[in-house]
């Protein structure tokens, strides 16, 4: 077996224990609690490395902690039209993560989450363009560009230097609860 295989959980442990509640509850808690401790910094967040981390970890129950977040940025900032964006970028994340969840190249993580990142805007512009109109949408995309950049370099370094170890805590931690 090889040892990203062993890195990964397998997709037949489908069953929610509460364990995995307590666990996936802590992990959305935290995602949103780190992303607003770092909010003084413009675009820069770890959300994007751990909706990667928890995908490949733990494959389709990353939905949990990965929806725990997006509810909890609901309930604290309000129901806004960027929260229709929430409900579908993270999920186009987590999925390219986990079709990558065999690569165990720093690298090509680090990639992913500068290419998530600098498209961030655009993946959002769709919401905005079937409320405002290809101009608003294509003004919205534009004028967030730097912010886009901002949140490519962000998610470089911080994917490059913590994504490794974050997948081998998590799967320790995981496989221990389950052990």
């Amino acid at each position: 077996m090889a040892a990203s295989t062993s890195w990964c959980i397998p997709l037949d442990k489908t069953k929610l224990t509460l364990r995995d509640v307590a666990l996936f509850g802590v992990l959305g808690a935290l995602t949103f609690g780190l992303k607003v401790a770092m909010s003084f910094l413009p675009n820069i967040e770890p959300t994007s490395l751990l909706v990667m981390v928890y995908a490949v970890v733990f494959g389709r129950k990353a939905l949990y902690p990965i929806y725990l977040y997006v509810a909890l940025e609901i309930l604290f900032y309000g129901i806004q039209l960027w929260n229709i964006n929430y409900l579908y970028v993270w999920l186009i994340l987590a999925l390219g993560a986990w079709m990558m969840r065999k690569t165990e190249q720093p690298l090509a993580w680090a990639l992913l989450g500068a290419v998530f990142g600098l498209f961030f805007g655009a993946l959002c512009a769709p919401v905005y363009l079937f409320t405002g109109g290809p101009a608003v949408a294509l003004s919205w995309w534009i004028s967030g560009i730097p912010f886009d950049l901002l949140h490519c370099g962000g998610n470089f370094v911080m994917v490059l230097v913590l994504f490794k170890p974050l997948r081998r805590l998590l799967t320790t931690l995981y496989t221990r609860l389950h052990a």
